[in-house]
């Protein structure tokens, strides 16, 4: 491998010395920086799921630097018997990108950009016109996007909203990011993949070659059919002008809160149901009302004009309610991303890699930190139907959420859901591997606590049991109110429950079904194995026995 195959260090062994020990403190310290994390093959950015997993290393790590060395990895794995992990971002929630005593190839190093302005897909030719482009090395993460396309070239790639999840992995999961209301999934915008296949073989995946592994790569699931060496997607016309909303109500009772999410659930019906607003509504347990939401091609008067009568409403109420802070406005898109722009001018909303020598692009939002090294206690979403916002539903669905919040914060998550979305959006959207609910749903609601960072095993730094217990029950509670009024309706794979029992339906719907055919095409022996993906029914829980 030309140097490329390395044995796996496990940073946290350097607890096992006391962990009040120096490196220890040390450790913890860098366990807040995700980029830390990204740089390290035997981490992951989530660090474990109490009473699921915990992140293991492997054994050894192919640092790949193209797609022979990927080639050379699977065909030593499948040679060998061994059991095979990928890992680029490696932010999996569900511990997909680890596994104890496995090989791993590791991509983050593959993170080579290229800008195209007539890119035609191989083998396309005549069937479509060359378009605006971008392609990625397998192991970029959105933040190296977006300042390639948006703060350099004034362009726009539809991605994360997390800066240091990479790209690969989200495509292959679907994908949402701030501005998917109106740009759609990020795998819509999948237009070519280099990819290895299990037999060790390097394709080329689009619409006119292997198209229906093309097709199972946008949404079907990351780790399950090939590994991706390389991916190119749609570049979009940017926007002049993107922003926000951000302010917390309180309210004084709970008769109070009952009447506020009744009005903010008729407010967005009537004002925010539309390709301008996305991201996400926080509904608390200490009958709050979290605004954070994101505009876009509004300026700072419309987006005042938009939010007034709710705020108008607010204030003939001031027994009933308080509000913080408020943040409404505007801003240059082209510097949503821009580290220099928001420090002048933005200087609180990301953090950044302190390391000597990092670059200073390694920032990422300051609303992203608490996932950084945490253990998760309990993870659940749920696709909230649009049908809910119509006049003889919003009553029902305020009194679940208020119900919900009793037991816990319900993240209302409006960015995840293509109802609202332009009509390209949605056809777009339809081809791929997604569960088709995403296509009537509005939202995304997530009910979702944990730790960090922490790791069990570790004296000092164990996740709380008893909190974790309790907080993994509330969560349960509190999904089993929104699933009364949205029964029948799947997850979202990427932010899932790991004991997700139906997780066929959940995640694919009525497209599991092709998907575990062009499965047993591209890869019949099960190589590729990931924790409640296409396929792992014909394994053990840990990937390594058949069954």
């Amino acid at each position: 491998m030309g140097g490329n195959l390395i044995p796996v260090d496990f940073p946290i062994t350097a607890c096992k010395s006391g962990p009040d020990s120096a490196e220890c403190k040390g450790l913890f310290e860098n366990l807040n920086n995700p980029y830390y994390i990204g740089d390290q093959p035997g981490l992951t950015q989530t660090l474990g799921w109490m009473n699921a997993w915990s992140t293991k290393p492997s054994v050894y790590a192919v640092a790949a630097r193209n797609a022979q060395d990927i080639s050379a990895s699977v065909n030593f794995a499948r040679e060998n018997n061994l059991r095979l992990v990928i890992k680029g971002g490696g932010h999996s929630y569900q511990g997909t990108s680890n596994a104890p005593d496995s090989l791993l190839i590791w991509t983050r190093h593959m993170h080579e950009i290229t800008m195209h302005t007539d890119f035609v897909p191989q083998g396309c030719k005549g069937a479509y016109a060359p378009q605006r482009t971008v392609t990625l090395g397998a192991g970029a993460i959105w933040m190296q996007a977006y300042e390639a396309v948006t703060t350099k070239g004034g362009a726009y790639v539809q991605g994360g909203g997390c800066t240091t999840v990479g790209v690969a992995g989200l495509i292959q999961s679907g994908g949402f990011g701030s501005f998917s209301k109106h740009y759609g999934l990020a795998a819509a915008g999948l237009l070519e993949a280099e990819v290895v296949t299990a037999d060790g073989k390097i394709r080329i995946a689009n619409a006119c070659t292997n198209p229906d592994l093309f097709w199972a790569l946008k949404g079907g699931g990351g780790g399950s059919f090939a590994v991706i060496s390389k991916l190119t997607l749609r570049v979009h016309d940017l926007p002049e002008l993107a922003g926000g909303a951000i302010f917390t109500i309180k309210s004084a009772s709970d008769e109070a809160y009952r009447r506020l999410i009744r009005k903010f659930v008729n407010f967005y019906r009537q004002a925010l149901f539309n390709d301008h607003w996305g991201e996400q509504v926080h509904v608390s347990p200490d009958n709050s009302l979290k605004v954070s939401m994101v505009s876009l091609g509004l300026d700072t008067e419309q987006s005042r004009q938009v939010w007034a009568p709710f705020l108008d409403w607010l204030a003939r109420s001031p027994a009933d309610y308080s509000i913080g802070p408020q943040v409404i406005g505007g801003m240059p898109a082209r510097h949503w991303w821009d580290v220099e722009w928001r420090k002048e001018n933005q200087h609180h909303v990301f953090l950044a890699d302190s390391r000597p020598g990092a670059s200073a692009d390694n920032v990422w939002w300051t609303g992203d930190g608490g996932q950084v090294g945490w253990v998760v206690y309990g993870f659940e979403s749920l696709w909230l139907r649009a049908s809910l916002l119509g006049d003889d539903s919003q009553q029902r669905f305020a009194e679940a959420l208020f119900a919900a919040s009793r037991h816990s914060e319900v993240e209302l998550h409006f960015n995840k859901g293509l109802a609202g979305a332009p009509q390209e959006a949605i056809e777009a959207a339809k081809d791929t591997a997604m569960n088709p609910d995403v296509l009537s749903a509005f939202a995304l609601a997530i009910v979702a606590d944990g730790q960090g960072p922490a790791y069990s095993g570790l004296p000092n730094h164990e996740p709380d049991a008893v909190k974790g217990r309790k907080a993994a029950d509330n969560i349960d509670r509190c999904m089993s109110e929104l699933r009364s009024i949205s029964a029948n309706v799947g997850s979202y794979v990427s932010e899932s429950n790991y004991f997700e029992k139906q997780w066929q339906h959940s995640y694919w719907g009525s497209n599991h079904a092709r998907l575990a055919r062009i499965k047993k095409k591209y890869d019949p022996t099960g190589l590729f194995f990931v924790h409640n993906g296409v396929g792992s029914e014909g394994w053990s829980a840990d990937g390594f026995t058949k069954l």
